[in-house]
């Protein structure tokens, strides 16, 4: 494949990663719009439910699961600083790419092989929760498989942009923003 062709690819993986992060961020809005309503209901008129609890749990999972992939494709996920902080660009990028090589795909794909068992069990057991009213469990156990294959598909795109930059055939901003202490 040429560069061009794989530079292709990455955008396009970019792309789906944008998607599926906007799901994401709906999903924190949702998760506080059934939180605040279930303290109304609960406060005023004494009654609630299992299911409203667990579906801001679910929420969350998906703004994590869902989300991690985007965080990354900004380049806002977490990292050393004391490695990273005040290097150069291609320093950057050559860190980079050995941590997404040695650890982010290794540490993602291991989460993709060991979570499509436990999902599988869920979906034909039909686990629902034990708790009284609870939802259904299998939809939720799904976000594991498809958060990591979604991180790796981007840990891919990364690698690509990476080493095209590091070749001198694309250019990328690898700006980092060192959190506030």
């Amino acid at each position: 494949m040429t560069v061009n062709s794989l530079l292709k690819l990455a955008h396009a993986i970019d792309r789906l990663n944008e998607r599926i992060g906007v799901l994401a961020v709906w999903a924190v809005f949702v998760s506080c719009m059934v939180s605040a309503g279930n303290a109304m209901i609960r406060y005023s008129l004494d009654t609630s439910s299992n299911a409203w609890l667990e579906l801001q749990w679910y929420l969350f999972a998906v703004t994590v699961m869902l989300g991690a992939s985007y965080v990354l494709k900004l380049n806002e996920h977490v990292r050393v600083d004391v490695l990273y902080g005040g290097r150069s660009g291609i320093t950057k990028a050559r860190i980079d790419l050995f941590g997404m090589i040695f650890f982010l795909m290794p540490g993602a794909l291991l989460m993709v092989w060991m979570s499509w068992p436990w999902f599988v069990d869920a979906y034909v057991q039909n686990e629902m929760s034990s708790n009284a009213g609870g939802l259904v469990r299998w939809p939720i156990k799904l976000t594991m498989p498809v958060g990591f294959a979604l991180l790796s598909l981007q840990g891919v795109s990364e690698i690509i942009k990476r080493v095209a930059f590091l070749r001198g055939e694309y250019q990328m901003d690898l700006h980092y923003e060192r959190p506030l202490q």
